[in-house]
């Protein structure tokens, strides 16, 4: 799990997206950044490379619901395999 330092003034850099969107895809639950002890959103380089994806698929003509289900279908496998690998 990588580090969650990015502002979102730093990720609207880095991602091209308007501050609206990325705070569009929080609510819609698709990415989940940190809050700082003053309330500001804090996001990880994972979380950067998430919403170009999201924003591609968007483009391409899927749907946030759609998003949503697969992106917990995928959590959950990566959960169960990492889950099988502890001893």
């Amino acid at each position: 799990m990588s580090l969650k330092v990015m502002s979102i003034g730093t990720v609207k850099q880095l991602t091209g997206l308007t501050e609206r969107q990325i705070r569009y895809y929080e609510d819609r639950q698709l990415v989940f950044p940190e809050r700082s002890s003053g309330g500001s959103r804090k996001f990880s380089f994972e979380d950067v490379e998430l919403l170009k994806e999201i924003h591609r698929k968007l483009r391409d003509g899927f749907h946030t619901f759609e998003l949503r289900k697969s992106m917990v279908k995928e959590r959950s496998a990566r959960d169960r395999r990492e889950g099988g690998r502890r001893v």
